[in-house]
Formats: structure tokens, C-alpha cells, sequence
């Protein structure tokens, strides 16, 4: 006989999760995996909002909340399902004003009845009731040094170490501030379809409130907007969600009809089709990555926004110098990189990192780059960008292709911003900078 009653149980919770045990115990991603469940559930609004904010919550809190419930009880002991449920329970009653203790205690303690062993709710009750009774012994350290800031600010100790060597203390409290801020959502106009006035007045038809974004002439911000999939102006191509910082990489590059370029590790394909805008649909582009389902997200989203010059190529960047020498007038190298600009965009991106990421990343990135240089034509244009703030990823690379290739100069990168102009050979915004993404531009001709 069943020891939970099924009227009792919560959903939305019992959703939640599931989806943090394939997070935390299979591997998967949580954008990934909780997108894939909102697609299959039928749920109000409301109900959406709720798991969204359970489930990021929880893996953005990451080894702060597994610190705060080891106060209390060894999680490694537990089972997965009742690790998930701890873990929830938790960050409703230390993270979530609004939510009732006694509703994160009871509804985790009829679903450990569901999913746990015999005594699993016993257990799950006895844990969260402690933490009620004594929430002092989950208190998080105090004072200026980075192991208590990486708890307070939800962040690897590590990472904070680097940033505290490189920012000082403060400005490191700033970035892992802006880490746990939500990203605003920004979309690229369509050029090709529609002018930004005209598509802001769409939005706005649509219920979403929309802003203009002052650096990038494409770009628009958008606030109260409720589910993407449910907005017209992105199901019939006339916009693009792409972030303000990414919107400046194309400009940089500054194609022109007619051209041949080749963007040498294209996917998602946002860059990609912003380059073909510029291009007015005219010309020739190479579009390659070695993951064929991306290659096909390019394809569709050229398709949606009805461009035809995009030619997808399932290739390894390193060897595109051999496959198209001397072909491109333009060459964009977006590398793969540790992605410590983006870091607010994925809950669970800061512990996947690596403090060996320095050590393998630049090698592949110059050896990127040193293939796409073989591609330019003579006068052509190389633009190398990333979504980061690692000196050892941006400009140390940068400098070590330009020994290494004389026959290429590094110009005055922040002139080829739309506005406004910087004065930088080579442009480094950082994520606190305006609401922008961390990313880093440098633009080469070859002579």
C-alpha cells in the first residue's frame, strides 16, 4: 500500500525534482534539461515561473547550499531523489522569503514518502525541522576573504581565488554579484525583414514591453515578455535573441555584400546570421563547427529568418586552413573558451569550470586561430572574439598569433564598434559594464 497520498502531492516540486536528480546525477545541463520539461508540461504560467526559479536557484547555489545542509546531515549519504528534495527544501526556507516553511517542509516530506526508502520522510522532516529549529548553524561565514565570499556569493573557491589575484576583493564582490543577477533577454532586429522601430511596435502589440539598446543599432531589449515561444515576431524570423555584447562581433568584422566569409566556429549561428544581415542575404558564408545537430540549428534559423547565403560545413577549425587557403575577405574565429563572461546565463556553468581550463584552452584557441589566418585573402580581415575576461584566452593569444604571423596587424579594434567608439587595440568589456555580456573583440588585417 502506498504510504503518500497522490492529492497531496505537490507538482511543481515533484517536477523540480526530477529534473535536479538529472542534473546533479546523470550530468545533464539545466537550461537543457529544464526546457525540455516545460516543452512536455502542461503548466499555468505561474507554475513555470516557480520551477524555473527551484530549479536554477538550486544548481546556482551549488556547493553554498551542499555546505549549508552538510550542518545539518552528510548528503553524500543520501539517495538521489531525497539529495534533490533536501536540497529544495533548504533553498526555500534559507533563499525564498515568500514561500512558507511549513509548505517546503511538508510537501518534500510527502514526496521523500513517494520516492524515498522506508524512513526516508522520517529523515527528510527531521533534517528541514532542524535547520528551522537552529538556522544559526547554516550561518555562512563572514569577513574579506575569498573562501567567504565564494559561500555568500554562490561561487567556486577557486575562481574566486583567480579573480581576487587579478580584480582585487572588491571588484570581484561586483562580478560574482552580477553572476547572480538574471541576464535581460535581448534580441537582434532582422534587418532583412523589418527596421527596429517597426519590430518594437510588434513586441509591444505582442504584450512585451521593448527598449532600444543604445550600442548596437539591431539591438533591442525585452522586459515582461512571457514565454519566447509564444512571441510572434521570433516564430515569423523578424527578430533573433542574441546578446547586446555578441551583436558587437559582426560589426567589428564589418562584411560587406558580396563578400566571402567564413565564420570558423559558428554554432549556435547567432553571430552568423548577423553577419549575413550585414551582408544583405548577398555574397557567400562558410559556417563550421564539428557538431552536426548545431550545424542544423544554423540551417533552421537561416530558414526562419530567410537567408540563403549560409552554407553549413561539418569541420574542425583546425583544419579549415588547408580546406579554404586564401579563400575568405573576412574571417571570424568566435573560439571556444572557459566562458566566465556568461556566467549569470547558465545556473550551473560556474561548476562545471576548471581551474585547468588555462592550461588547455589557449593551446586549441591559437591553434584555431593559426588555421583560419591560412584562409584570409591578402587585405582580408581576421576577427578573433570570446565570451570571457581570461587575459590568458584573449590577448596572450591575441600577441602569440601576431609573433607568430607578421603578415598580420592588430587594428584599432574599438574604432569598429557602433557606438560608441573605444579607444582599444583590442576591446575587453566585462559583464558589470552596463548589463552587457563579458566578452573580448580584436580585429587583424592581413597585409
Amino acid at each position: 500500500m502506498k504510504q503518500y497520498r497522490e492529492e497531496k502531492i505537490d507538482r511543481v516540486r515533484e517536477t523540480a525534482m526530477q529534473v535536479l536528480c538529472r542534473v546533479h546525477e546523470e550530468g545533464a545541463y539545466a537550461n537543457a534539461a529544464l526546457a525540455q520539461t516545460l516543452r512536455a508540461a502542461q503548466m499555468a504560467e505561474r507554475d513555470r515561473r516557480f520551477l524555473t526559479e527551484l530549479v536554477y536557484g538550486v544548481v546556482k547555489a551549488g556547493a553554498t547550499l551542499d555546505h549549508m545542509i552538510g550542518q545539518y546531515a552528510p548528503l553524500e549519504k543520501m539517495q538521489p531523489e531525497i539529495r534533490a528534495l533536501v536540497r529544495l527544501g533548504f533553498y526555500q526556507i534559507f533563499f525564498m522569503d515568500r514561500v512558507p516553511a511549513s509548505a517546503a517542509c511538508n510537501t518534500a516530506v510527502e514526496l521523500a514518502k513517494k520516492y524515498g526508502r522506508r524512513g526516508a520522510d522520517g529523515f527528510v522532516n527531521g533534517v528541514l525541522r532542524a535547520a528551522l529549529r537552529a538556522p544559526e548553524r547554516a550561518a555562512l561565514p563572514a569577513g574579506r576573504n575569498a573562501r567567504a565570499l565564494a559561500l555568500r556569493m554562490q561561487h567556486p573557491l577557486w575562481l574566486v581565488e583567480r579573480w581576487v589575484r587579478t580584480y582585487g576583493y572588491e571588484r570581484t564582490e561586483e562580478l560574482c554579484r552580477c553572476d547572480n543577477t538574471s541576464a535581460p533577454l535581448t534580441v537582434r532586429t532582422n534587418t532583412l525583414r523589418t527596421t527596429r522601430t517597426a519590430l518594437m511596435e510588434r513586441f509591444a502589440a505582442a504584450g512585451a514591453e521593448a527598449y532600444p539598446i543604445a550600442a548596437v543599432p539591431e539591438g533591442i531589449v525585452l522586459r515582461a515578455h512571457g514565454a519566447l515561444d509564444a512571441l510572434d515576431p521570433l516564430r515569423e524570423g523578424l527578430a533573433q535573441v542574441q546578446d547586446e555584447s555578441s551583436m558587437l562581433v559582426a560589426h567589428v568584422l564589418a562584411p560587406a555584400p558580396g563578400m566571402t566569409v567564413i565564420d570558423a566556429c559558428a554554432a549556435p549561428g547567432g553571430k552568423t546570421t548577423h553577419i549575413a544581415q550585414l551582408m544583405e542575404n548577398r555574397g557567400r558564408i562558410v559556417a563550421c563547427d564539428i557538431y552536426e545537430e548545431k550545424l542544423g540549428r544554423i540551417e533552421h534559423n537561416a530558414v526562419r529568418l530567410g537567408i540563403s547565403i549560409i552554407e553549413t560545413m561539418l569541420c574542425d577549425a583546425r583544419e579549415i586552413g588547408v580546406r579554404y587557403a586564401g579563400l575568405a575577405d573576412r574571417v571570424l574565429v568566435d573560439a571556444p573558451c572557459s566562458g566566465l563572461g556568461v556566467l549569470r546565463r547558465k545556473p550551473d556553468a560556474r561548476w562545471h569550470k576548471s581551474p585547468s581550463d588555462r592550461k588547455t584552452l589557449p593551446p586549441l584557441q591559437r591553434a584555431i586561430l593559426s588555421s583560419a589566418a591560412q584562409t584570409v585573402k591578402q587585405g582580408g580581415i581576421l576577427v578573433y572574439s570570446t565570451c570571457t575576461m581570461e587575459g590568458c584566452e584573449n590577448a596572450a593569444v591575441v600577441e602569440a598569433f601576431l609573433r607568430a604571423y607578421p603578415d598580420f596587424v592588430l587594428e584599432e579594434t574599438g574604432a569598429f564598434l557602433p557606438a560608441p567608439k573605444r579607444v582599444e587595440r583590442m576591446v575587453q568589456i566585462m559583464p558589470t559594464e552596463g548589463g552587457a555580456d563579458g566578452f573580448f573583440i580584436a580585429r587583424m588585417r592581413r597585409l
